[in-house]
């Protein structure tokens, strides 16, 4: 039996959500959807996600922020995290490799 291939996608943007999470799973992963900070850190609770796409600005708790958290929490999934986001500059693309992001994409930039 495979292992299912799970994807953390933490977007607030409801149409960009609702098509990653779509197209996502055509190409055959399980998506979880968090739509703030709070619910992606509870999520990672109960969830072990095989990748986390995140979104930078967000609800209750910003994408860097849960970076932290994922960070020096030892109880939170450590998946590799990779940043879907408007804020395009250098200093946004590094901070976001310090916090151990693995892959920086700028939405304007996709194609879904």
């Amino acid at each position: 039996m495979a292992l299912e291939k799970t994807i953390l996608l933490v977007e607030d943007e409801p149409l960009l959500a609702k098509l990653l999470k779509q197209r996502l799973e055509k190409e055959g992963f399980k998506v979880f959807l968090a739509r703030d900070g709070e619910e992606a850190i509870t999520t990672l609770k109960t969830e072990k996600p095989n990748l986390i796409l995140l979104d930078i600005i967000l609800p209750k708790m910003s994408g860097f922020e849960i970076m932290e958290r994922i960070k020096n929490d030892p109880g939170l999934n450590k998946a590799p995290i990779i940043v879907i986001s408007n804020l395009g500059q250098e200093t946004d693309v590094s901070k976001g490799a310090d916090l151990g992001a693995v892959g920086y994409f700028v939405k304007a930039n996709l194609s879904i």
